[in-house]
């Protein structure tokens, strides 16, 4: 693999593991996000220069996460994995989900009780952004989702990037 390939894999790599993913997971990524074709598990073990045991591991939770698609070709009995087309909304649903766990985790906590004012008004302030951003990431995602349905050839007006 050239090395600014390379280069880019591991920085996808440590871009997943600080999102809380094993660095594998997020280097099988980068390595598929570069890839015409669908690869087995012995190619992505040979690119990323790792155990087929830890790619075949990693390639599943991604795929169980619906950020991978699994698919087969006529007469070959390997697996051979792709990046899902569904995976940018997928990564904002599961962006959209831990946001909501701490939501409720910080909404809780406005109930404990004895709580100093200036930590309830603290708390408060987090519950008040979160809700909003739980709502606009929720709009978002329906807004992808209509883009999805229509086809990425152009963007919807609005959208960085997109010319007038």
């Amino acid at each position: 693999m050239d090395a600014s390939y390379q280069q880019f894999v591991d920085r996808v790599g440590m871009h997943w593991e600080n999102e809380g993913l094993p660095r594998i997971a997020g280097r099988i990524f980068g390595f598929l996000f570069l890839q015409a074709e669908p690869c087995s598990l012995d190619e992505l073990a040979d690119g990323l220069g790792v155990s087929k045991a830890s790619v075949s591991t990693d390639a599943r939770r991604l795929t169980q996460l619906g950020l991978l698609e699994r698919a087969s070709r006529p007469g070959d009995r390997r697996d051979y994995y792709a990046i899902s087309p569904d995976t940018p909304v997928t990564a904002m649903r599961l962006k959209l989900r831990s946001m909501e766990r701490f939501r409720r985790l910080v909404h809780g906590a406005l109930s404990l009780p004895g709580t100093d004012p200036a930590v309830r008004e603290r708390l408060e302030k987090f519950d008040r952004v979160h809700e909003i951003i739980v709502q606009s990431t929720t709009g978002l995602i329906e807004r992808l989702e209509q883009v999805g349905r229509s086809g990425l050839t152009s963007r919807p007006s609005g959208v960085a990037g997109s010319e007038s």
